[in-house]
């Protein structure tokens, strides 16, 4: 019997055992899980908690405007912003560190071998 052909004849088929699962093991490392929860969580105080409260916060003027205005026109969008790159800053650190942990356990330049495609190993 033969096999069915992939609609591209030009690309073949990836049978990688790292193509098998939704997600690379290392993206749910507790580190990250821990980063992802708390950027969530001052996420959800600022949009949700201190827009409830901003009526309440009237009373404090910055620039000439009350407090309430600038949550609710410039201080949320620029949480957020603040927020992404404390992530991406975040994120390139634990690649740091793994990248030297790895290398640190590793016994030679042979212990990290590229994949079929040249790519090296996530992680």
């Amino acid at each position: 019997m033969q096999q069915p052909r992939h609609p591209n004849p030009h690309h073949p088929r990836v049978h990688d055992a790292e193509m098998a699962g939704p997600f690379p093991p290392d993206l749910h490392d507790v580190r990250h899980l821990w980063l992802k929860a708390g950027l969530l969580v001052v996420w959800a105080l600022v949009s949700f908690v201190a827009t409830y409260f901003a009526r309440d916060l009237q009373f404090l003027v910055a620039g000439g405007w009350p407090l309430g205005y600038w949550i609710a026109a410039q201080g949320a969008v620029l949480v957020f912003i603040a927020l992404v790159v404390v992530y991406g800053w975040a994120m390139n650190r634990f690649e740091r560190q793994d990248a030297e942990r790895i290398a640190a356990t590793a016994p030679g330049p042979e212990a990290v071998s590229p994949r079929r495609d040249g790519a090296l190993p996530h992680g």
